[in-house]
């Protein structure tokens, strides 16, 4: 997620409830939203991005903002700031969603998870502070958020992630894709969605912050479980075509734009009664004037975000993610291009610090996602 904000200077970073562990596995740690993070360990972001496809990964996300919204009419109120059709949201069930601003641009993307008598809401890190602001200035009177800073948040991820939780929640091997369950984990109270940002099969845990180490300790004595940072979960994302926010969404950038109208929900698409909808409504009968796509570089040059995509002498879009894909075998880029020049295939040129680069259009994801449906 977003790590653009960074604390003035003479602030301290701040730190999860697992900086100790981090620490003592060896962890190279970097300012990322505001807090000191982990970017990898000992073996490597390649190492780390590869175990994480094949077997599986346990990921530091505590820095993420928590929130609950309590209270009758709360998927209301919420509607009053997304396109997501929230009161639509089943009980046990977790949707991803856009905060979207008047003037049609992405204020955020969340995770929305109806847990019956209310609703638990995970936000950016460098944007919790503004989304918090932003939900409470529209909540109605009966409708409070209640914020959670002492929970943490940890993502176990890859392929072998059900099978490595197994033992300490029999119970979450029924969850599908997007489902969430209020359990414990070797005895630690726990609610659990089967989801991610690595494109794998995996789950988000929340805990109470004095209970994370223990929890992340009795995972990763799991087999086939180990640590991952951030450079990873960069990398992976990536490759599963995901978006970053502050990088790939943000207020400039329209759900149309984004390709992620699929967030829309269809009773929304009647009412077109949230914020932004004029300009999400245009956009999609007339054309965005740019959309967002998936490019393969020739060659092992990568492109990294900021980079021009051109066609021949003209500037058409810039790069807004890009790196190596370890799984890929190859470099990878996302970014945004004038709409004609968007269609798959399409060829076109990146200018990496001053050197053109051959690259097409793709579809995206780069590596397709085996989430469990």
């Amino acid at each position: 997620m977003a790590a653009q904000d960074q604390p003035p200077q003479d602030q301290p970073l701040q730190e999860t409830p697992l900086a100790a562990l981090h620490r003592a596995l060896g962890a190279r740690m970097v300012p990322f939203a505001g807090y000191a993070m982990p970017v990898q360990y000992p073996d490597g972001i390649m190492a780390e991005h590869l175990h994480c496809r094949a077997a599986a990964a346990l990921f530091d996300v505590s820095h993420m903002g928590q929130a609950e919204l309590v209270g009758d009419g709360a998927a209301a109120a919420l509607e009053r700031l997304t396109p997501a059709d929230v009161q639509g949201l089943k009980p046990g069930r977790q949707r991803y969603g856009l905060l979207t601003t008047m003037a049609g641009g992405i204020f955020d993307d969340v995770m929305v998870a109806n847990l019956g008598d209310r609703l638990h809401l995970v936000v950016n890190a460098s944007r919790k502070e503004e989304d918090f602001a932003l939900i409470e200035a529209a909540l109605p009177a009966g409708v409070r958020l209640r914020r959670l800073p002492d929970r943490a948040l940890v993502a176990l991820q890859g392929p072998k992630a059900a099978e490595a939780v197994a033992p300490l929640a029999p119970d979450l091997g029924a969850l599908s894709f997007l489902g969430v369950a209020e359990t414990a984990l070797g005895g630690i109270p726990a609610l659990v969605s089967r989801s991610g940002y690595t494109g794998e099969d995996g789950f988000e845990i929340s805990i109470p912050a004095e209970r994370a180490e223990e929890l992340a300790r009795a995972l990763l004595a799991r087999p086939g479980v180990r640590p991952a940072g951030l450079g990873a979960r960069d990398s992976l994302r990536l490759e599963a075509g995901l978006c970053l926010y502050g990088s790939d969404i943000d207020e400039t950038t329209s759900p149309v734009e984004a390709a992620l109208t699929w967030t829309i929900g269809k009773r929304r698409r009647m009412a077109w009664d949230f914020p932004g909808a004029e300009r999400v409504r245009e956009e999609l009968a007339n054309g965005a004037r740019r959309l967002r796509v998936g490019l393969r570089p020739e060659g092992r040059q990568p492109a990294r975000a900021g980079t021009p995509i051109q066609d021949g002498d003209t500037v058409v879009g810039e790069v807004t993610s890009g790196g190596f894909g370890p799984s890929l075998g190859g470099p990878m880029a996302m970014g945004y291009v004038a709409r004609p020049h968007a269609a798959d295939g399409t060829a076109l040129t990146l200018l990496v610090r001053g050197r053109p680069l051959p690259a097409r259009t793709v579809p995206l994801p780069f590596v397709p996602h085996r989430y469990a449906r």
